[in-house]
């Protein structure tokens, strides 16, 4: 079992992921309602295409193109039976450009939520969603991935699931969740209750941390937030370039490279080792995002006010980890909650 990630976080104080892979995707033509998973296979080229996109930014991992390759999801599509296989294809393409490099690059294997819901409140048991994860971990496996990427996910009991699964395919993971209803995620878990049952997991992931979300201010205060837990497990910074505006019938993230590569030296500077972008985030964002990493000397942790000031104010005024009443995080919030478009 290869661990190249363990071995890169030993010697690199921070680690820049990839960004966007929808935006890109649809500006290579994929329509919106397709599954982006069977490109893996009816368009390698542009996939190829996707990965080296990010590495030539200067990306030190990107993830597959396998967000939505579990059975659940590929079930919209008439192919849930091709999990495993598409799977495996997309962490085969992403081999090929990282072997193909003369620096280290990591292949991580992109895992997406099921889109169902657990049970007792859904119809997704435990115990199904174990196998919908191995089914698709062992595909990445054996694609040749080099770490699990767990995504997106909003419940503690799927990032349980998902823990398991991983465990049962012999593969090191990282997993993230996303926090855009006033700092908790939709099912309502805070950065400290992902930290705390990040803590207590069988497997724990080799990093852990946030991505998506609303905006890159909220996701820097949620990283704020896994630092104060004091764990010391590496933590990830994923977050959205700006906010979606929807401009000529097309949706566009207002967040600049300038932008995204101030967040990236806060991110650094807040205690986040992996560092990339989500939403929107294209190879220009993560150019000045590797440039001002490397280039910009490590500062003090920012406060809230710091972070606003630079990336915007955030899009509710507490976070769930914070008193209600603290008039100064009720000044900068914005007091209601952005739409993510």
């Amino acid at each position: 079992m290869t661990n190249a990630l363990s071995r890169m976080m030993e010697t690199r104080d921070w680690i820049l992921a990839d960004g966007a892979t929808g935006t890109n995707l649809f500006n290579m033509g994929l329509s919106s309602g397709d599954a982006p998973e069977m490109w893996n296979e009816e368009h390698p080229d542009r996939i190829e295409k996707l990965y080296s996109m990010a590495v030539d930014a200067g990306s030190d991992l990107f993830l597959t193109n396998s967000f939505g390759g579990n059975a659940a999801r590929l079930k919209l599509h008439g192919a849930e039976k091709r999990a495993r296989e598409l799977s495996r294809i997309s962490a085969e393409i992403g081999r090929e450009v990282a072997d193909r490099r003369d620096r280290p690059v990591i292949v991580a294997g992109s895992v997406g939520p099921t889109g169902e819901i657990m049970a007792p409140m859904g119809k997704l048991t435990h115990e199904l969603a174990v196998e919908i994860f191995h089914e698709q971990a062992d595909g990445l496996k054996e694609g040749g991935a080099d770490v699990l990427w767990l995504e997106t996910i909003s419940a503690p009991e799927e990032y349980q699931a998902a823990a398991e699964a991983f465990r049962l395919a012999g593969m090191p993971w990282c997993g993230t969740m996303s926090f855009d209803t006033a700092g908790r995620t939709m099912m309502g878990l805070t950065s400290a209750g992902m930290a705390d049952m990040v803590e207590k997991l069988d497997t724990p992931p080799l990093a852990y941390g946030a991505n998506c979300g609303v905006g890159a201010s909220d996701l820097m205060r949620t990283v704020l937030g896994f630092v104060a837990q004091g764990t010391g497990r590496p933590i990830i910074a994923k977050g959205n370039a700006g906010i979606p505006k929807y401009v000529d019938g097309h949706i566009h993230y207002d967040g600049t490279p300038e932008l995204m590569a101030e967040y990236a030296v806060l991110a650094r500077d807040a205690g986040a080792t992996i560092i990339g972008g989500c939403c929107g985030t294209m190879p220009e964002h993560l150019s000045k995002m590797r440039d001002a990493l490397e280039t910009r000397e490590r500062g003090e942790r920012p406060t809230l006010d710091r972070i606003t000031e630079a990336l915007g104010p955030f899009s509710s005024a507490v976070d769930g980890t914070e008193e209600d009443s603290d008039p100064q995080s009720a000044r900068r919030g914005r007091g209601g909650r952005r739409r993510r478009g």
